[in-house]
C-alpha cells in the first residue's frame, strides 16, 4: 500500500514553530520567512487532513491533533539530526544568494569576500552576476546589488558607494601628449552610456560635445579595462578605480571629481536573516572604504 510523506521541511516547520511559540521566530531559525513557514504547515495540514495549530494565539499552540503529531516525529527529528553525516559543518551553513554587476562584483565584492567568511563562516555566499543594462530579469537571489538612482532603484539607507568620476589613463598613452586638461582634445575618449562624458566636461569649463568616436561600452569595467590597456581616456569611478590607481596601472588626469551618473546599492529579503546580515555588513564595508 502507497503511502505519502510529509516532507522533512515541512516536519521542521511544524516542530521550530511550537517549539518557539511563533512562526516569525520559526522562519528566523530556519533561515526562511514566516510566510514560508506557514504555508509548509498549510501543506502538512491538507496532507494529514487535520488542523495541528491553533491559528491567532500567541504563542502559537498544538491543536490535540498537532500536540500528538509532534510527539510522534520529535524522536524521528532527533535521530535524523544524529546521524553522522547530517553533522558536518557544511550542513549547518545558510546558503545565501547574491547577484551583482559584473563591474561592482569583480572590483569590490570578490576582494571583500574573504574577510565576510572570516566574519560569517555560517553564511555560504552564492555569488551570481546580473547584466542591468540589458534588460534581462535577474537571477534569483535572496539579496539584489543594483546600479541607479537610490529613492527609485533601491531604498535610500541601503545605498552603498557615494562615487564621484574624474579622467584616468594609463601612463603609456599620456607619454609625450598630456600636459593640462585641455589636451584631452587629442586623446580617444573611451564611451560609455552609463557615465556621459558631458557632466564632467562642463565642470571642467569645457564646452565639447559628447564624444562620438570609437567603441561603446555597457559596462564600466570594460571601460575601465580598455583603459588599463592604453586604448583611451575613461570617466572612471573612485570605487571602482581604486586598486589600478594605487598600483599606478591607471593615472588620475585632474583632480576635478563630479558625481557619478548613478550609485550602487542592495536590496534584500528583510525576512531572511543571513541576508539582512550580509547587508549591513556590506554596507559598513562600503562605508568604511570611503
Amino acid at each position: 500500500m502507497s503511502v505519502r510523506l510529509p516532507s522533512i521541511d515541512s516536519l521542521l516547520a511544524l516542530e521550530a514553530s511550537l517549539r518557539l511559540g511563533s512562526m516569525d521566530r520559526a522562519g528566523e531559525a530556519l533561515s526562511i520567512s514566516a510566510s514560508a513557514i506557514a504555508k509548509r504547515l498549510s501543506a502538512l495540514e491538507e496532507l494529514l487532513g487535520t488542523p495541528l495549530v491553533q491559528r491567532g494565539g500567541k504563542p502559537l499552540l498544538p491543536t490535540a491533533a498537532g500536540k500528538e503529531y509532534l510527539a510522534e516525529i520529535a524522536p524521528l527529528l532527533e535521530r535524523l539530526a544524529a546521524v553522522g553525516l547530517h553533522q558536518r559543518a557544511a550542513q549547518r551553513r545558510t546558503r545565501l544568494r547574491v547577484t551583482a554587476p559584473p563591474t561592482f562584483a569583480r572590483g569590490v565584492l570578490v576582494p571583500a569576500l574573504p574577510a565576510f567568511a572570516s566574519a560569517r563562516p555560517d553564511i555560504e555566499l552564492e555569488l551570481q552576476l546580473s547584466t542591468p543594462y540589458l534588460d534581462e530579469p535577474a537571477p534569483d537571489a535572496e539579496a539584489t546589488i543594483r546600479h541607479g538612482r537610490p529613492g527609485r532603484d533601491f531604498e535610500r539607507d541601503w545605498q552603498l558607494t557615494q562615487d564621484t568620476v574624474t579622467p584616468v589613463a594609463a601612463p603609456a598613452l599620456l607619454a609625450g601628449r598630456f600636459s593640462g586638461i585641455t589636451d584631452l582634445a587629442a586623446l580617444p575618449l573611451l564611451r560609455t552610456p552609463i557615465e556621459p562624458w558631458t557632466p564632467w566636461l562642463r565642470a571642467a569649463g569645457l564646452d565639447w560635445p559628447e564624444p562620438d568616436q570609437g567603441p561603446r561600452f555597457i559596462d564600466l569595467g570594460l571601460t575601465l579595462e580598455a583603459a588599463l590597456l592604453g586604448h583611451g581616456v575613461a570617466l572612471a569611478r573612485s570605487s571602482l578605480a581604486e586598486a589600478a590607481l594605487r598600483s599606478g596601472a591607471l593615472v588620475r588626469l585632474s583632480e576635478l571629481n563630479v558625481p557619478a551618473s548613478g550609485q550602487y546599492g542592495i536590496g534584500f529579503d528583510a525576512t531572511n536573516t543571513a541576508a539582512a546580515d550580509f547587508a549591513h555588513w556590506l554596507r559598513e564595508r562600503c562605508r568604511a572604504a570611503g
